[in-house]
């Protein structure tokens, strides 16, 4: 097994240098290239004469080559060597943690990287300015905007996105079942506060306290599972506000609704079976589902 960890610093710095018009191609050519795979899987085009192509993603949550100013380097200057071992050791734990159990991956190579968030962006604001994206085995994503408050949550990030990494390469994502994605987040999460601890749990559990997730969320998601569809299941994974940001119609729910549920019906499965997060995460959404029916009640 192998990391390919692609240390963005040294490719912000040499984009500072070159002229605004020549930045986007070295930014795709040193940091999403190696992705190129991913963003295939995904159907994403590198083809900018396409509408949404790879850069319209990454402009909803990122700074920009074309943005980027003398006045990054703070930020940049945070993705050291400190932050990129972090990032290092936090991979190295947590496939530890599955190869330690017997579990042998599917997956050789891991392509990782980090990039600067946008601190303007609605959608990263929202996520308390760190997010990530395992979904895809070999590839993951961490996207900040570095501060204190980020960078200590990077582990835990990293953790969470691992467990989604390691999971599809054993059990199918059902073309993003609202079910799926419910358990999905659910067992990366309680995977991340396994490794890192219960004060690194991101706001995407945080935000939502116990009544609102028994009054609001778990009715409504109950009501909606048999969704089989990742563009109807958003909106209830995601909650009305990022739904609203993605032009998409509210269903009544409040942020990461189901980051949330998931993450509480997970830690009642695992309670109730005594089956490590390990174990379970190797679980289908349906496996897990049969088991917790009352979780719902």
């Amino acid at each position: 097994m192998k990391l390919h960890l692609i240390e963005s610093d040294s490719v912000y710095r040499e984009l500072l240098t070159l002229p605004v018009d020549q930045r986007d191609a070295l930014f795709k050519e040193k940091l999403l290239l190696p992705f190129k795979e991913k963003f295939a899987i995904q159907r994403i085009s590198f083809d900018e004469r396409i509408p949404f192509n790879v850069m319209t993603l990454m402009g909803y949550m990122h700074k920009m080559p074309k943005d980027l100013s003398e006045e990054d380097l703070q930020m940049i200057n945070q993705f050291d060597k400190e932050f990129w071992e972090t990032i290092k050791q936090a991979f190295n734990r947590s496939v530890e943690s599955f190869t330690s159990k017997g579990i042998s991956l599917k997956q050789q190579d891991y392509y990782v990287t980090a990039l600067l968030g946008n601190e303007a962006s609605p959608m990263m604001r929202i996520n308390e300015n760190y997010s990530g994206d395992g979904g895809i085995p070999g590839y993951i994503f961490l996207s900040l905007v570095p501060n204190e408050y980020t960078i200590n949550r990077i582990a835990s990030a990293m953790a969470h996105e691992c467990n989604h990494n390691i999971r599809y390469q054993f059990v199918d994502w059902e073309m993003g079942s609202l079910k799926e994605m419910i358990v999905a987040e659910g067992l990366a999460e309680n995977f991340a506060e396994k490794m890192f601890g219960q004060e690194n749990i991101g706001p995407w559990v945080t935000k939502n306290d116990l009544e609102t997730l028994n009054t609001i969320i778990k009715p409504k998601l109950k009501d909606s599972l048999s969704i089989n569809n990742m563009q109807e299941a958003m909106p209830y994974l995601y909650g009305d506000e990022i739904t609203k940001m993605q032009g998409g119609n509210p269903v009544g729910l409040p942020y990461a609704s189901g980051y949330t549920c998931g993450y509480h019906l997970i830690k009642y499965y695992l309670k109730k079976t005594g089956m490590s997060i390990e174990e379970a995460t190797l679980k289908t959404a349906d496996e897990i589902l049969s088991q917790v029916e009352e979780f719902w009640n």
